[in-house]
């Protein structure tokens, strides 16, 4: 007999809708500065933007980063509200439109750590450890 209780304790993993204009767009070469700009909703291309400042490296381009990562976790956080998450849960990297946020908050981790901010880097690596510990693997080093 089924209750619909999750017996392992915590809620259920949240999962993010899709965005395949921008997955399309971004599949097709678009520059994610047009595609965040048309979409800006989506976290997938400020994750973009945020990691090509940070491969750029530089001070500027890691503020700049900084920003990017910050507006794409911010939507993403605004998403996962919306899909019924409630401040804590699994957020799954295997499901590919979670990724994105994952990414952002990737980004920002390793830009506030770049910046020096070390209570905000150690706050974003946990959290992306708590949504999953797979998105750490992935995405840190």
């Amino acid at each position: 007999m089924s209750t619909g209780t999750n017996l392992l304790g915590g809620p259920p993993p949240t999962h993010l809708p899709a965005h395949p204009e921008v997955d399309e767009q971004l599949a097709g070469g678009a520059d994610p500065a047009a595609v965040a700009a048309a979409h800006p909703a989506a976290s997938l291309p400020w994750a973009l933007l945020a990691e090509r400042a940070l491969a750029a490296g530089g001070e500027e381009q890691v503020v700049t980063a900084y920003a990017f990562a910050r507006t794409g976790y911010h939507r993403g956080l605004d998403a996962l509200r919306r899909a019924g998450w409630r401040g804590h849960g699994p957020v799954p990297w295997s499901h590919a439109p979670n990724r994105g946020f994952l990414r952002a908050l990737a980004a920002l981790q390793r830009a506030a750590e770049a910046i020096g901010e070390e209570v905000e880097a150690t706050r974003c690596r946990d959290f992306l450890r708590d949504c999953d510990p797979a998105a750490v693997t992935e995405l840190l080093p």
